[in-house]
């Protein structure tokens, strides 16, 4: 069975979506289009912005959107998913591609969605960790024991969890992690704590954007962060993607259970190929590749 998967914030570079936009006609009228729908010309960014430019999370996330979800519209007949499944921002790709979502509807909620988050992160100091080298359980347990807000944020491979939340807290939280034997305990270079109660304001105003967003049957199954679990429920879906801005990415038991139901080959489409190495921790057995544009 082919399992299609969809990178999140992270995976985006100079350049990227240009080789879509200058073979693919039907690339074009879609990259043309979502500048039309966000306002700005997001393609000069994605082609010819700097790193810095591309960091800003309200370019960041409508960017990797269309990377991802204009190369799976690309793909034609050749794109027959059995489940499909995207690591935070991916989500909304993976939904888009699997024909819950219009594009345009997806490109809108995915650039509120941003701004939301960069609000949410001015109202306090706030950051994640990278945690290397320990069970998952450890994290968990000492994210408890420290005192303010910090919580496991991202559930990427075996020995790899992201930790989020209040600056302090989590700064205390890396050293009881060194202590406890972490073999790194990393702040990372981000604007606030994505997937922890520090996005709360954010998942209230995203909550009315997505109530008022029609959802379909997707052509598949697609395994949500908050469960980890394959839906087709359209109602269910969009419950699942309110709580996601606040609740941990469980990619490490989404990747699981993608195999134990039958996942045989991964196809990472969109920029970056950041979800094949992570499939290779979680999985060594796994067969993975890269979507590339049809000849």
């Amino acid at each position: 069975m082919r399992a299609y998967i969809f990178p999140g914030q992270g995976a985006q570079f100079t350049g990227m979506g240009q080789d879509l936009y200058q073979n693919s006609t039907q690339a074009k009228q879609l990259f043309d289009k979502a500048n039309d729908i966000l306002g700005f010309d997001i393609t000069k960014i994605m082609f010819e912005g700097t790193a810095e430019e591309l960091k800003q999370t309200n370019v960041t996330q409508p960017a990797i959107f269309l990377h991802s979800v204009i190369l799976a519209k690309v793909l034609g007949d050749s794109f027959k998913p059995d489940m499909v499944a995207g690591h935070s921002l991916g989500e909304f790709s993976a939904l888009v591609a699997a024909g819950s979502m219009r594009f345009e509807d997806g490109l809108k909620l995915v650039s509120q969605r941003a701004q939301a988050m960069q609000k949410a992160c001015k109202l306090k100091p706030s950051t994640m960790a990278a945690v290397l080298g320990l069970e998952d359980s450890v994290v968990e347990n000492i994210c408890k024991q420290t005192e303010g807000v910090v919580v496991p944020a991202n559930y990427n491979c075996p020995g790899q969890l992201v930790i989020s939340g209040e600056v302090t807290a989590v700064e205390n939280a890396c050293e009881a992690l060194k202590e406890a034997g972490a073999r790194r305990a990393l702040l990372l270079p981000v604007g606030g704590a994505f997937h922890s109660p520090m996005m709360e304001p954010a998942r209230e105003e995203l909550a009315g954007a997505i109530e008022n967003t029609r959802f379909s049957t997707p052509i598949c199954p697609v395994y949500q962060n908050v469960t980890a679990n394959a839906v087709t429920d359209a109602t269910v879906i969009k419950e699942n993607l309110i709580k996601q801005l606040t609740a941990p990415v469980r990619w490490t038991q989404t990747m699981q259970q993608m195999i134990t139901d039958g996942a045989s080959t991964f196809i990472e489409v969109g920029p970056g190929n950041v979800l094949q190495g992570l499939l290779r921790k979680i999985d060594r057995s796994a067969t993975t590749e890269k979507a590339t544009i049809p000849e």
